[in-house]
């Protein structure tokens, strides 16, 4: 556990004090993103880049922009979604669910995978794929607790290494 709450702080950090790329200036205007607000669920520790309530926290990027580089974090899938960690903790019992929406443009939905092994309650590993570039509004949902962000998704060239599986 205390590794896993390591690796948790490490990964916040590093979206935290990650720079914003000049690629990303006339789409940021464009979305509303939603900015962390530093409240992090029961149970976990202070942080930054925690954005919800004491019943479900995830971290966020500082600049709410998620950029997929070369050489950078994520994956693309071989139908071009942009695949990105999400770490999430729950402060009240039951499993999260995952979906979003493109909101500048119409668009397929997201996709999310919600590890298993992970428990009722605490830290919850998570992989969204964006189906493309663009604002996207993504909304947690455990038991009767929803939490929804809007992130801008920016692709600078072809994005970071090419996976096989993305859900």
């Amino acid at each position: 556990m205390r590794l896993a709450a390591w690796a948790l702080s490490v990964l916040a950090l590093v979206m935290w004090r990650a720079e914003p790329s000049s690629a990303q200036g006339a789409q940021a205007t464009a979305c509303n993103v939603t900015l962390p607000n530093g409240v992090t669920a029961l149970g976990q520790d202070p942080t930054p880049a925690a954005h919800g309530t004491e019943a479900l926290a995830v971290l966020l990027w500082h600049d709410g922009t998620v950029t997929f580089r070369p050489g950078g974090p994520g994956s693309v899938a071989p139908d071009g979604a942009l695949a990105m960690k999400f770490p999430w903790h729950r402060g009240v019992r039951g499993r999260l669910a995952i979906d979003g929406r493109r909101l500048d443009k119409p668009g397929r939905a997201i996709r999310a995978l919600v590890a298993s092994g992970y428990g009722e309650i605490g830290f919850q590993s998570t992989l969204i794929a964006f189906p493309t570039a663009g604002c996207w509004e993504v909304t947690g949902r455990v038991a009767d607790t929803t939490l929804t962000f809007v992130v801008n998704v920016v692709q600078i060239g072809s994005g970071p290494t090419p996976r096989r599986r993305v859900p």
